[in-house]
């Protein structure tokens, strides 16, 4: 049978898709590397209500602004469970309760920007560049974080999960996107063979491009080849797993399968709850009990891998203390982070609790931010990336010095 000839759209769309194959930066060699410190990021999109992930139980102001969708304390029926006495987990985290007694797992609460934008865009653009209020800005702290790590090790490889580069991972160095969870490990246009013949032919005369075009390919095959399941028990083990489940479960699986690999984003979207976002169930606990079970199942699968990498769970802000009128709550501005794995001295709740009382409210509505997240990701990049001072000034520029609520956050 004759080749399908290539239309000319097909090369101009793949050509647009070569982002994900992560065409700038500087060409180097991949060749399988020591054990080094690994970092996955995942950001919540869409401001993930922390008051009501980790609540603040003792604290009467809580129950009243929250008439309807407040969590019951511990010892009730659907209550929280309980942390240290004046925080509780979210019943449907309960999978990341093993984590917490194990102390892998850690809360900042009362983290986030000091930029005051409730717009989803900004914000996430803000975290996604550690640069607030910056809208001029264009490459993400992933991409730096990168750089820094490649001017000791080469080979350090890093990823976005997604169909293009998320603005994290945007800028000078080469990072791969790929699509992970119900899509990962298919082919896509730009993976056809006669649009990869096309595109070859195309860089073939390119130079440098040529070469960075070459190992591209190879670290985009290498990952759609490690997305495969190896065998009938893995597909069969997979093929019971949704949403961050399934996701988590490809992570583990290239983290494992890939020494180079460092550097890992990803998101998970709709955590927008202004309807009907409900207590110990409703909206929110649905999507807490999906995220939760995947990163435990994430925790798992890495397993003696936990030990050099480090998990790191931020959203762009907060959520009104106050419910709505239409059960839920809008954007707010102090949140939480979560860090879990490499390490991390869990079991406890850092940084300074600013109450809830009205004068001690953001903007008399909202959770007061009291650790800016730039000194939660220096801090990371300090003690876990090992990134000296001229890299950490240059990966995170204007990063405030972490406050003394983070003492003891990430062991030495």
């Amino acid at each position: 049978m004759k080749a399908r000839s290539v239309r000319r759209r097909e090369v101009l769309g793949a050509l647009a898709a070569l982002g994900g194959l992560g065409l700038g930066g500087r060409v180097f060699a991949a060749p399988p590397s020591e054990a080094g410190p690994r970092l996955v990021t995942i950001l919540l999109r869409g401001a993930v209500d922390g008051l009501n992930v980790v609540t603040p139980y003792t604290d009467a102001r809580y129950y009243q602004a929250r008439s309807s969708i407040a969590l019951a304390p511990p010892g009730k029926e659907q209550g929280l469970l309980d942390l240290d006495g004046h925080f509780g987990l979210h019943p449907a985290c309960a999978p990341l309760l093993p984590l917490w007694q194990s102390r892998r797992l850690a809360v900042i609460h009362a983290a986030g920007s000091p930029d005051p934008s409730r717009s989803h865009f900004d914000a996430q653009d803000f975290m996604e560049t550690a640069r607030p209020g910056e809208r001029e800005a264009s490459d993400g702290w992933l991409n730096r974080a990168l750089r820094a790590m490649q001017s000791r090790q080469p080979q350090v490889q890093a990823l976005s999960s997604g169909p293009t580069l998320s603005r994290i991972s945007r800028g000078d160095e080469r990072i791969t996107a790929a699509m992970l969870g119900a899509d990962g490990g298919r082919r896509a246009t730009v993976d056809q063979p006669p649009v990869a013949e096309a595109l070859a032919q195309l860089y073939q005369q390119a130079g440098e491009l040529s070469g960075a075009y070459r190992e591209a390919r190879q670290t985009r095959e290498r990952i759609l080849d490690d997305l495969q399941p190896a065998d009938a028990m893995a597909r069969a083990s997979l093929a019971q797993r949704r949403g961050f489940a399934l996701e988590a479960a490809q992570l583990a699986t290239l983290l494992r399968r890939q020494a180079e690999l460092r550097l890992v984003f990803t998101s998970i979207n709709g955590w927008d709850t202004h309807v009907r976002q409900g207590g110990a169930q409703g909206e929110l606990a649905g999507l807490l009990d999906g995220f939760s079970q995947g990163l435990a199942r994430l925790a798992t699968d890495l397993d003696s891998l936990l030990d050099d990498t480090l998990i790191l769970v931020m959203s762009e802000f907060g959520r009104t203390l106050r419910e709505n009128g239409s059960g839920g709550t809008d954007h707010g501005h102090g949140n939480i982070m979560l860090l879990l794995g490499a390490g991390v001295a869990g079991g406890k709740v850092y940084g300074q609790w600013p109450g809830l009382d009205d004068a001690a409210l953001f903007e008399q509505r909202d959770l007061a931010v009291t650790t800016d997240f730039r000194s939660v990701l220096a801090y990371v990049g300090e003690r876990h990336l090992r990134l000296s001072d001229k890299q950490l000034a240059d990966v995170f520029p204007k990063a405030p010095p972490a406050p003394a609520g983070l003492g003891g956050l990430l062991k030495a």
